[in-house]
């Protein structure tokens, strides 16, 4: 979700009620050479033969001087040491990378905006090290192609840690995000996003993970999100492109105690707290096989997300294959259309274990407003095989399930309370309080980083989804 402090991004007129509005797009342009006749660009990635890797500090003193003499097929292999620095790059198909994760450090002291910022460039690969203390973002692709960022720790960050925009095709692996007002891990405003995030560690941020209109062959597997104020919480909303959010696939997370009380976090993290894997408007998603324990609200739950003054109105079903490319000329009403609420629907929950939820372990809800408006009858999310121990409505796997006909029931017995989430709110944190989050431990570090290949990364791997099994719950 969105920053309200950074107001740059698109439509910073909306009052979102489930949302904080506008985070930072950079728009910056780059000379990398004109497009050949067959349509590849000029600035492919160089052959292994000429293939330079470039030494910080030996050859040059600085990540950022490194960066500007590379060429597309080139290595920034960076020394130990801490940068105090705030690196652009605008030369595709580079590899940046740390020969220590935990001693390789840019550091921007409380001062500058991005530790590592990739601007509209493709191929752009970072590894093996640290960024702290920036007053916006650790390392962040926005307008990229074929990113990938692995054994990356962010923390102390002022807006998000390890942070994809308006990015397609990546990957984010073997990472650390901790300390971020909003969220640990972001990938937003894409689809299809063909995007993987696996094996990453997301604690004390505003949300673990957040994910704005974004979806579509994207996956976040086999990763844990602890301590944050709120888990997992991919949402809609129409101050960002590319509406709704949809088809994710969350699967084989750990994703428990997300009750930060007294970390950094955005409005939006507030409202969202207490609750471990949080549907807020996103469509078709597909939870399943995931660990999620110890929360003050829900374990898991399909929630509306009302936006005053949106902007536009979800678009028709038989558009939402659109691609985001089709989609952003579109046009928009002039003036706002006033509120709109992004139901959660079409989402499958299935062989998740919950438990130790203060409001219920899972739950499935939404707001009428006018008559024929979506109820929660109407959602068409649906679950199965899940372990838990409440649900709301009750019985809930009775009510919706994903193979068959339900029951018959009736959906307000044991109805969600909204306005839980809407009126009891912790207090607002003060701004600077990600400053003085925890720092992490020493986190493992690439494997032979000093020598380890770097070739053209083409996009990430789609992984096996049916193999991933409920993780065990962690001593």
């Amino acid at each position: 979700m969105s920053n309200p402090s950074a107001s740059r991004r698109r439509l910073g007129r909306a009052a979102v009620v489930l949302a904080a509005l506008a985070t930072v797009v950079v728009g910056c342009s780059k000379d990398d050479g004109a497009d050949k006749a067959d349509g590849t660009s000029s600035t492919t990635a160089a052959s292994a033969a000429e293939a330079t890797v470039i030494r910080v500090p030996e050859d040059h003193k600085t990540i950022q001087a490194a960066v500007k003499a590379a060429k597309p097929g080139d290595m920034v292999l960076v020394g130990k040491g801490v940068y105090k620095e705030a690196v652009d790059v605008e030369v595709d198909d580079i590899t940046i990378r740390g020969v220590d994760r935990n001693e390789v450090i840019l550091d921007g002291e409380f001062k500058l905006e991005n530790g590592i910022r990739i601007l509209d460039t493709d191929g752009v690969v970072v590894e093996n090290m640290t960024a702290r203390n920036y007053v916006s973002n650790g390392f962040y692709w926005t307008g990229s192609d074929r990113y990938r960022g692995s054994y990356l720790t962010a923390y102390r960050n002022g807006d998000y840690g390890i942070y994809a925009f308006d990015s397609y095709h990546g990957q984010f692996d073997h990472s650390y995000g901790s300390g971020s007002p909003d969220a640990g891990f972001y990938i937003g405003q894409c689809f299809e996003c063909d995007a993987v995030i696996d094996n990453v560690v997301s604690e004390y941020n505003g949300l673990g993970y957040s994910g704005t209109n974004s979806g579509g062959e994207l996956y976040i597997i086999n990763s844990t999100f602890r301590n944050n104020r709120a888990g997992v919480v991919p949402n809609a909303g129409s101050y960002e492109l590319c509406y709704p959010g949809r088809a994710n696939t969350i699967v084989g997370n750990v994703v428990h105690d997300n009750n930060y009380m007294d970390g950094p976090g955005i409005d939006v993290s507030l409202m969202a707290q207490g609750n471990g894997i949080l549907l807020a408007g996103s469509i078709n998603n597909i939870v399943e096989r995931n660990l999620v324990y110890n929360h003050d609200r829900t374990g898991i739950a399909a929630v509306p997300f009302p936006e005053e003054d949106a902007s536009d109105t979800p678009p028709p079903a038989d558009e939402l294959d659109r691609p985001c490319s089709e989609t952003l000329d579109d046009e928009i009403p002039e003036e706002p259309v006033g509120t709109v609420i992004w139901s959660a629907t079409g989402n499958r929950f299935v062989g998740n274990v919950v438990e130790n939820s203060g409001m219920a372990d899972m739950a499935s809800s939404t707001i009428a407003l006018a008559e024929g408006d979506l109820t929660t009858k109407d959602l068409n999310n649906c679950f199965s095989g899940n372990t838990f121990a409440t649900t709301s409505p009750t019985d809930l796997e009775a009510l919706a399930p994903c193979d068959g006909t339900g029951n018959g029931g009736d959906f307000e017995a044991g109805a969600f309370d909204l306005l839980k989430l809407i009126a009891e709110q912790p207090a607002k944190p003060d701004k600077e309080s990600y400053r003085t989050t925890p720092v992490p431990p020493a986190q493992e570090s690439m494997p032979d980083a000093a020598t380890a290949p770097h070739p053209r990364f083409e996009g990430p791997v789609k992984p096996d989804v049916a193999a991933i099994k409920v993780p065990a719950k962690p001593a």
